[in-house]
């Protein structure tokens, strides 16, 4: 073990010297193995703080939550000109489902619709997100307040003049002062501030827009003003299935109960879609490996090049030592000493190139952090990874010289080399 101890020191020794005496030489052959490793690792963490930041921003919506709208949230084998006929979903169709579904804990409804000004007196917010919505939205959406309440049931089905701010509408409309129970004027009338949310930041992934700019009212009081046929609103419903109850098992039970619900005969095609959150989540998952794959083959190829380099640099060195690798042959130095020498100092270069490439790395990360509003995370595994594979690309660029080395003759090894 000792032995191996000294042969490493020494290695790293050959290896130093061979940064001091050749800075250009060994700054070239260096160079792939560094732009290599940073360029992997920097694809690699890039992706893998994306793919964070989405399952975080989908953390805000239960994977389970299921979606029953009139078109679908990928591709589709129904033509799109079918699917423009389809009927809208319906308050009524909400009400037999919240009532006849034993499968589903939770049911919303919920209007998409045009961005709207709201005013505080002479203060305005413009297009502020306008969500009608049911009472139950907040536990679709897990909505967290930070000041006031959500509505309630009664509110929800009376339609009052309340609404929930966002926290930057809310911020805008009272410049950080207390907003709650003050008025704000909404489609021509007054809504009384019941709620304001907490700060949420910004999404990369949302399904729809951020709550941070977004107001919700009772959905009832937009069917008073506007009744349940305007083009500018779009319903759909939201469900939850109970606990113990399987996505699967909530997903057919919907179907079959709207099915019901229209009339559809066994015979007839779904007039509605019946979509997964966990869908969306599974095509952002195949979205994130595909990045990573095209991570790994743009950055093999530079780690390709700089393998061909650190085995160029090391021909050289066995070239340049020969006489010396004789002296130590004929001393009684084996094979594998000679072997493991060259093979350390092969593995050392490429590990200083990787460590420097994963240097640059976590620089960029840092800059990127402090000015974007995204966290860039260079993860402990990240930089395992990295060092593993400069060590890798060290063993596979140093055998063949190393090995070269190990099978000189030490007579003509001494003799080659004055």
């Amino acid at each position: 073990m000792i032995v191996y101890i000294r042969l490493l020191k020494e290695s790293f020794g050959f290896a130093m010297n061979a940064l001091r005496n050749n800075k250009l030489r060994t700054f070239l052959s260096l160079l792939g193995v560094t732009i290599g490793i940073f360029s992997i690792i920097a694809v690699l963490a890039a992706v893998d703080s994306l793919d964070r930041k989405i399952k975080k921003d989908l953390s805000s919506l239960d994977s389970k939550t299921i979606f029953i709208f009139k078109y679908p949230f990928g591709p589709s084998n129904v033509p799109r000109w079918k699917i423009e006929q389809f009927p809208e979903m319906n308050y009524e169709e909400y009400l037999y489902l919240k009532n006849n579904c034993t499968k589903t804990g939770t049911l919303s409804y919920q209007y998409f619709t045009n961005n709207q000004n709201i005013k505080n007196e002479s203060v305005t917010a413009s297009s502020v997100s306008i969500r009608p919505c049911t009472f139950e939205y907040a536990d679709i959406d897990l909505l967290e307040l930070g000041e006031g309440r959500f509505f309630n049931e009664s509110e929800s089905n009376t339609g009052r003049n309340c609404i929930v701010l966002g926290y930057d509408i809310a911020d805008a409309l009272f410049s950080g002062s207390n907003a709650m129970n003050k008025e704000v004027r909404l489609y021509g009338q007054r809504f009384t501030v019941i709620g304001v949310l907490k700060k949420v930041g910004e999404r990369m992934v949302s399904i729809g827009p951020n709550p941070d700019n977004s107001a919700y009212i009772p959905l009832n009081k937009v069917r008073a003003m506007y009744g349940d046929s305007n083009d500018a609103f779009t319903p759909i419903i939201v469900a939850k299935p109970i606990v113990g109850a399987t996505l699967e098992d909530a997903q057919d039970e919907i179907t079959q109960k709207l099915r019901l619900k229209r009339g559809l005969k066994s015979s007839d095609d779904n007039n509605f879609f019946v979509n997964l959150l966990k869908g969306a989540a599974d095509q952002i998952e195949s979205i994130i490996s595909s990045l990573n794959l095209m991570g790994w083959i743009i950055a093999l190829f530079s780690l390709l090049v700089g393998g061909f380099g650190i085995a160029n640099i090391m021909f050289v060195s066995v070239k340049e030592r020969t006489n010396q690798i004789g002296i130590q042959k004929s001393l009684g130095a084996k094979r594998k000493f000679i072997l493991f020498q060259f093979l350390f100092e092969a593995v050392i270069l490429c590990l200083f190139g990787g460590l420097v490439g994963i240097f640059l790395v976590w620089i960029i990360a840092v800059i990127l952090s402090a000015a974007l509003d995204f966290e860039f995370v260079l993860s402990f595994g990240k930089i395992l990874l990295g060092s593993g594979l400069a060590i890798f690309i060290g063993l596979l660029a140093g055998i063949i010289p190393a090995y070269s080395a190990a099978k000189l003759d030490p007579v003509e090894a001494i003799r080659s080399g004055m």
